[in-house]
């Protein structure tokens, strides 16, 4: 019987305005009264999935910054830190980017310099970095890095950013998660491996899970359960690893493929 499903956001759970399907909170109802937990997986920060989430605080488990932290009832389950020599590294590799924005990712706040404090940046962000922190040195930052954030305004974040981090590639997670940004972690920090560790932690077999995503940050997430749904609307390299598929975001397709589960007698 399936124990957890884990859900990516955008693209995925909510609808391209930024909203949660309807029914959701029906559906929330009857999945706890079954026993049956939900996580939110995204490359949100922790406050950023709290503030979409506010009547859930201690029921969702919460798996933020593309899986490199996860909370559950205000506790941490498992983080995956950067070293501060490498953070450092990437940071001097983008600021040789033009017109690119970097969000210094911490457990506690996210963080942006002073010089990107504009509109035009920061209208970008503030759906998924809602707790921020304005600082004109990143050496003013006193917190643990779990994650860099790049942004191109443009929407061309392949060209712009993923391709020019090519000596990063291998070394360290570096992902493209939609055309503006691309999140660069530790080695093996994805939520793929957040997935395991919540496995580990909570007791719960992979044939126990059930996962749902649309991007390639979901790819890991879909392989380390039993039950990995690629949306209708998925990137192709998405559907290629999904071993099932459902009807895309703005028809509800998690909502819809939960429901099914139930009805086959999985939930």
């Amino acid at each position: 019987m399936i124990k957890i499903i884990f859900s990516d956001m955008d693209g995925t759970l909510l609808t391209d305005e930024n909203k949660l399907p309807d029914g959701f909170d029906e559906l929330i109802a009857e999945l706890k009264r079954r026993g049956v937990m939900f996580a939110p997986a995204s490359g949100r920060q922790y406050a950023s999935l709290l503030t979409s989430f506010p009547n859930y605080h201690d029921e969702f488990l919460f798996v933020a910054e593309g899986g490199t932290f996860v909370m559950y009832r205000g506790k941490e389950i498992f983080s995956h830190a950067m070293e501060p020599e490498i953070v450092n590294e990437v940071l001097a590799t983008a600021a040789t980017l033009d017109d690119i924005m970097c969000v210094w990712c911490g457990k506690n706040d996210a963080y942006i310099l002073r010089d990107f404090d504009k509109p035009i940046y920061t209208a970008g962000m503030d759906k998924y970095y809602t707790h921020r922190v304005i600082v004109d040195s990143w050496d003013e930052i006193d917190d643990t890095p779990i994650k860099i954030a790049l942004y191109d305004w443009k929407g061309h974040a392949g060209e712009n950013i993923f391709d020019k981090l090519g000596k990063f590639h291998g070394n360290l997670q570096v992902v493209q998660t939609i055309d503006w940004w691309v999140d660069v972690s530790a080695t093996g920090a994805n939520k793929g491996e957040a997935v395991k560790n919540v496995q580990r932690a909570l007791n719960f077999k992979p044939e126990e899970c059930v996962a749902f995503g649309d991007y390639l940050n979901d790819c890991e997430m879909l392989q380390a359960v039993g039950y990995g749904f690629a949306m209708a609307n998925a990137h192709p390299a998405v559907k290629e690893v999904a071993k099932f598929h459902t009807v895309s975001n703005n028809e509800f397709g998690v909502l819809k493929a939960i429901r099914k589960l139930m009805d086959d007698g999985l939930i």
